[in-house]
């Protein structure tokens, strides 16, 4: 656990700036405020685009076929984030449709109850409920961050860095959650990263799944 905070203490301590900022702001000032102010940046083709595609980094599908694909090389490290983003999805599945159901999304509270207009990204499904956390959020953190702990050249965990912060900015961007969603799903996503790191990396039984998943077909056969 020492070993893996200090290898990537650069990173963890911007994510904690990145974080701490974020609650300043989610506690000084109201999530329609805040959403009214960052819709303000919509509107540039080029940009809304990027968010369009960035997004989708935090589509589940994308954690399953890079986690397959990993499976090729080393089945721990595909275990290790699949697991995170599994089990972080669940948590997520419980506060959004049992705890917080009833917590609306943007388009629909600003549609119903502000009574304003956003701008909103053509060719984009807007939902209306279970806002809270970002799902899409959560599983960029834990991703990306499963990732980050795992390589060894720092453009590398900076760039998966980057990409965690830019699809769960995305969510708002597009309108599809609140700042305040994307702040929470962030951090049950880093959290699941690290205890999967913990499980899967700091026990000696699973050191045999470091091979390829031929290889331990194989080697059962």
């Amino acid at each position: 656990m020492k070993t893996l905070l200090y290898n990537n203490r650069y990173y963890l301590i911007c994510y904690l700036i990145v974080l701490g900022y974020v609650a300043s702001v989610l506690l000084t000032h109201d999530k329609v405020q805040i959403h009214r102010q960052m819709n303000a940046h919509v509107g540039n083709p080029l940009i809304d685009y990027f968010f369009m595609i960035i997004t989708h980094l935090g589509d589940g599908i994308v954690a399953i076929i890079l986690a397959f694909i990993i499976s090729i090389k080393n089945v721990r490290m595909a275990l290790y984030i699949i697991l995170s983003y599994l089990s972080a999805g669940v948590v997520s599945y419980i506060l959004k449709h049992w705890v917080y159901y009833d917590i609306t999304r943007p388009h629909f509270t600003f549609q119903y109850f502000v009574r304003e207009p956003l701008n909103l990204v053509d060719g984009v499904d807007i939902l209306a409920l279970h806002s809270f956390p970002s799902g899409h959020s959560l599983s960029a953190f834990a991703l990306f961050f499963c990732l980050l702990f795992m390589s060894e050249k720092n453009w590398q965990k900076m760039l998966y860095f980057i990409l965690a912060i830019l699809a769960a900015y995305s969510r708002v961007h597009l309108s599809q959650h609140w700042l305040v969603d994307i702040f929470v799903g962030s951090i049950i996503g880093v959290s699941f990263s690290i205890i999967m790191y913990v499980i899967f990396y700091k026990n000696a039984k699973f050191h045999y799944l470091d091979k390829g998943i031929r290889q331990l077909v194989t080697k059962q056969k």
